[in-house]
């Protein structure tokens, strides 16, 4: 499973910034209504003026973000310089837009011009306060291996000498060097106890997060392999190459490296979307909530003895096993049975040819009671699944959700578990029951390889047109 080494860092960061802005606001306040001799003719209030302040965070927060203040690039050891030049803009932009706010709803934020002054400067102070204390913190863990990914070197080039006895002398690099693929003369001799004859052995025996290639032999296959087993891949480029921007472009130590991405849906972009899940599957949950409860009470007076609500067995991102909900619309005694056991057990095997060639689908579906094929057929069965989203289980928008045994169908299974699964999909809105297993499949990968925070919202949108209309429902 991917690990993910940026996501409490940067939370951590995150809350670091927005301490030190209170901060600041806070300080500059007092030094004018305490320490400067000069009158004021403004009733004092510190903490009223902080809980305003803080009511605007999210502003700070979004100049910030906008300006790459949380990218993994800004935070690189050899960024310092950029990243002070840009928590300086961030510190003019972030106070002048407070200000703003303030002149355009007349509140009356800043008693004095001094305040919004002070606070500029006690901003960018504290921010590059914060973002070195960060950096020493970080350090720290990474010297004692916390924190850090586990790495796997392959590939003839010099350039694995350079990258091998650049990360195991620089633990603050983030990197700790698990094993090397190379012949002897492409590292350095010390690091000989950590050489493995084959990739394949150093990814059983050394379980690495992340994989340096630096030679062109075997791309193909060595990048299935991180692939497979949801590993980071960097591809170390000749200069030839280093010009096709393959895609990000790190630098590990003085060599550049390029980061190979199955998804787009990284990084960034990855809490964005869990920000807009949460954002809108919590809104909707909401929303839904009553009209949930009348389907709960309909749905188990229609069979006392049984739940309302079922949960199976999904696989979601990294080949995670997560239960999804929805309204029991089958009839109890087939529930929990694969298709085939189903029909078996009801004595119409016939029937299992053509529920698989009709693309998982049949007409009059005898396991399927009237009130569920009604749920079915509304798309209201999955209304309990909005709290898969807002769990963090599933994303409103996804490829489909795979049953544990459909996985073994795929060619692509471990391309299409790099994402979450998702409420609603590509394939869901393009037809549903209309396309065949294949069509859906090329779907959910050309999403996956395409993603964007538009094609989420047309998604969306399109949902709620095939929804009403009823177009290939189930």
């Amino acid at each position: 499973m991917q690990k993910d080494s940026t996501f409490l860092p940067r939370l951590v960061l995150i809350f670091g910034d927005i301490f030190a802005i209170l901060f600041s606001f806070g300080a500059a306040y007092y030094f004018r209504t305490h320490l400067d001799s000069r009158p004021f003719f403004f009733e004092s209030d510190i903490w009223g003026f902080v809980l305003e302040i803080a009511l605007l965070i999210p502003i700070w927060l979004l100049v910030l973000a906008s300006l790459g203040l949380y990218s993994k690039s800004i935070l690189a050891r050899h960024a310092r310089a950029k990243e002070i030049g840009r928590l300086f803009v961030a510190s003019l932009v972030g106070t002048m837009s407070i200000i703003s706010v303030d002149f355009f709803l007349r509140s009356d934020l800043f008693p004095v011009r001094t305040v919004a002054l002070l606070s500029l400067a006690f901003c960018f102070l504290f921010l590059v306060l914060n973002r070195t204390l960060f950096r020493a913190l970080r350090d720290h863990l990474f010297r004692k291996n916390r924190g850090t990914l586990r790495a796997v070197i392959i590939g003839n080039n010099p350039n694995t000498d350079y990258l091998a006895d650049f990360i195991s002398a620089t633990p603050e690099s983030g990197y700790q060097l698990v094993g090397i693929v190379a012949s002897r003369r492409y590292f350095p001799h010390d690091l000989l106890p950590k050489q493995y004859p084959s990739l394949k052995d150093a990814l059983k025996k050394a379980k690495p997060d992340v994989i340096f290639q630096t030679d062109e032999r075997q791309t193909e296959y060595v990048y299935k392999q991180s692939i497979d087993r949801h590993l980071l891949y960097y591809f170390v480029p000749s200069e030839t190459s280093l010009s096709s921007q393959l895609g990000e472009l790190e630098l590990v130590g003085n060599t550049p490296a390029i980061r190979v991405s199955a998804t787009p849906l990284l990084g960034n972009s990855k809490y964005l979307k869990r920000f807009f899940d949460l954002f809108l599957g919590g809104l909707l949950f909401l929303l839904a909530l009553l009209p949930m409860v009348l389907i709960w009470l309909v749905v188990k007076f229609s069979g006392l003895r049984h739940p309302a609500i079922y949960a199976s067995t999904r696989l979601s991102q990294f080949n995670r096993k997560v239960k999804i909900y929805k309204f029991r619309s089958m009839k109890p005694e087939y529930s929990g049975l694969s298709p085939e056991e189903a029909f078996k057990k009801m004595g119409h095997p016939e029937l299992i040819k053509k529920y698989r060639k009709n693309g998982d689908y049949l007409e009059q579906d005898p396991r399927i009671t009237k009130l569920g094929a009604f749920l079915r057929r509304t798309s209201l069965d999955e209304l309990p699944q909005l709290w898969n989203v807002v769990r963090g289980d599933i994303s409103l928008v996804g490829p489909r959700a795979l049953v544990p045994g459909e996985l073994k169908k795929y060619g692509d299974r471990s391309l299409l578990l790099t994402v979450k699964s998702g409420l609603t999909g590509l394939a869901q809105v393009s037809g549903r029951r209309n396309i065949s297993f294949e069509e859906r499949r090329s779907l959910d990968l050309y999403y996956i390889k395409n993603w964007s925070l538009a094609l989420d919202f047309q998604i969306l949108l399109r949902t709620v047109k095939v929804v009403f209309a009823h177009e290939g429902a189930k």
